[in-house]
């Protein structure tokens, strides 16, 4: 595998030609401009909801494109839109905007735009007193208005297309008690929602009134963080920052950010060995060829980041056949996968909370790889295999589709290594590949990752029934109560016996098929440093910018 990958990276560069600076070379001063600029490497998802046809949405600061000296550029993930209150699981989203938390190295909420806070738990209230001089990137002051515009839009606009909505249900009421004091009244204890305050707060007097799902503003966005957007270039898939010199905090030393939305794995990979970009979060397998390379470094995260079949329970499939979920564990040799697919960056899956400090209950691993426990337990439910080897019940093949993007290769290598795995034991899992994932064409489910990288509540939105996150349908009483309890319980130890029990009950009833946990691999040019692999990182290897301000390029 790991010669094959090398033998087609270094054949793409070749067939480009490209005559770039090396990205573990001294200097990249005076590099022509189209070095930075050329096409939309491999993003074959990424569109324009809001219409924009340019190749430029505005511009709040602007450059010199010959001087990229103290200029970084970022392989990252295709990209439409940049706001927090539609998703979470971004990079850019984080740089642009600030909450009134923010997560520090281990994982935990301090504050960020609040000075400071105080908890009231007789009447479930928090206090939250606002830095003094904060100013918007639009050179707008900065406000306890846009607080409470913030948290009512998610709190109050049904029209809201949010993925996130769940985390703040239990909020009552958010009140401005003067320019710089905001109060937030809970309806019961919450104990992940001062983490939740970590949301990026965006501004009332450029959004109020708008259509937050299709407003311009999500691809022109006007924050308070750390880096200011100056402009997007979709034509050319790339999403230039500047540092934000007013910032309330340390000033970034990198003056400018160029994010280059890549889809393709690979392109990422050859991106980097041209010297087209500086850092990049690569799959094991392309990491590794870059270990031994000189001019280059390697840095190895720990992430929550998990990769697993998630059933669609609105399938017709699944509504006749999800007692026969779980006993597919028995037929996956996950282990095998995290050795080849992941190259051993990894471990093999068994909960959707395992790398939790909450989770990890061993009471929940209870499938080992074992056809023979398999066929035993397909038979228990019902299940004989017909003339073809394929398991039958009721008239039915176990046979079920699951989509997988198809420029995503370690998520089609781990999903057809699945397919080939049940095949053997007597089910077909259909691999189809798709551009984009299409939620109404009738598949049975999709190839997920998903990450619980702070607190455990992270699942809530995810499997309670109902709530903002569960794309899949999924439903079980007992399950909502768990997480419901975990969620409104003070007492840590009594939290950790709740989400044990939580993974033991989801994994006898589970709406998911895990497979593996991945390492997050980031791979720079030499040029690079000050990245801290402290943090855990999210979905995607999420999160890894949550010191950037720390960072160097020295070329």
């Amino acid at each position: 595998m790991k010669n094959k990958k090398t033998f087609i990276l270094l054949l793409a560069v070749s067939v480009l030609g490209l005559n770039l600076c090396g990205c573990g070379q001294s200097s990249r001063s005076g590099a022509n401009s189209s070095d930075i600029s050329g096409a939309n490497a491999g993003s074959t998802d990424s569109s324009d909801n809001t219409g924009h046809s340019g190749a430029n949405t505005g511009s709040t600061g602007s450059f010199d494109s010959s001087d990229l000296s103290n200029t970084l550029v970022y392989a990252g993930e295709n990209e439409d839109s940049i706001n927090p209150v539609l998703t979470n699981h971004s990079e850019i989203t984080d740089i642009v905007f600030s909450g009134l938390m923010k997560y520090d190295a281990n994982g935990k909420p301090v504050t960020d735009l609040a000075e400071s806070y105080e908890y009231d738990a007789d009447s479930f209230t928090y206090t939250f007193r606002l830095r003094d001089g904060v100013k918007w990137h639009d050179g707008t002051d900065f406000s306890a208005e846009d607080v409470v515009f913030t948290y009512e839009t998610l709190m109050q606009d049904e029209t809201l297309s949010s993925s996130i909505t769940s985390d703040y249900e239990d909020i009552r009421r958010v009140e401005a008690l003067d320019g710089h004091t905001v109060e937030i009244q809970l309806e019961q204890y919450d104990a992940a929602i001062l983490g939740y305050f970590t949301i990026g707060i965006i501004p009332k007097h450029l959004l109020e009134g708008e259509d937050l799902n299709t407003t311009s503003f999500n691809q022109a966005p006007v924050g308070t963080g750390r880096y200011k957007f100056s402009d997007w270039d979709m034509a050319g898939g790339m999403i230039t920052f500047v540092r934000n010199e007013n910032y309330y905090d340390k000033v970034p030393n990198i003056e400018r950010l160029i994010y280059k939305t890549v889809a393709v794995e690979s392109t990422k990979a050859t991106m980097l060995q041209s010297g087209e970009a500086d850092l990049a979060w690569l799959n094991a397998n392309y990491a590794a060829t870059f270990r031994d390379q000189e001019g280059y470094q390697c840095w190895d995260f720990t992430t929550a980041d998990y990769r697993a079949a998630s059933m669609d329970m609105s399938s017709d499939f699944w509504r006749k056949n999800a007692d026969s979920i779980a006993v597919l564990n028995y037929a996956i040799d996950k282990d095998a996968i995290v050795k080849s697919v992941l190259n051993g960056q990894g471990c093999a899956a068994y909960s959707p909370i395992q790398l939790n400090p909450l989770g990890s209950s061993s009471d929940a691993d209870i499938y080992p790889y074992d056809p023979d426990k398999f066929a035993e337990e397909m038979n228990k439910l019902g299940w004989e295999k017909g003339s073809d080897g394929v398991y039958e019940r009721d008239g039915d093949r176990f046979h079920f589709t699951i989509q997988t993007r198809d420029y995503e290769e370690e998520r089609i290598d781990i999903a057809n290594l699945m397919s080939n795995m049940l095949k053997q034991a007597g089910v077909e899992m259909e691999v189809v590949l798709v551009t984009k994932f299409d939620w109404t064409a009738g598949y049975d489910g999709f190839l997920a990752g998903f990450a619980t990288q702070f607190d455990p509540d992270m699942a809530y939105k995810q499997f309670v029934t109902d709530a903002s996150d569960n794309t899949m349908s999924y439903s079980n009483a007992e399950v909502d109560r768990l997480l419901n309890l975990g969620r409104h319980t003070s007492d840590e130890a009594k939290r950790k016996e709740i989400y044990g029990e939580f993974e033991k009950v989801y994994t006898e009833h589970p709406g998911i098929l895990p497979v593996a946990y991945l390492h997050g691999n980031y791979v720079g040019c030499g040029a690079v440093d000050g990245l801290d692999t402290t943090r855990v990182l999210g979905h995607h290897a999420v999160g890894v910018m949550w010191n950037i301000e720390e960072w160097t390029i020295h070329r």
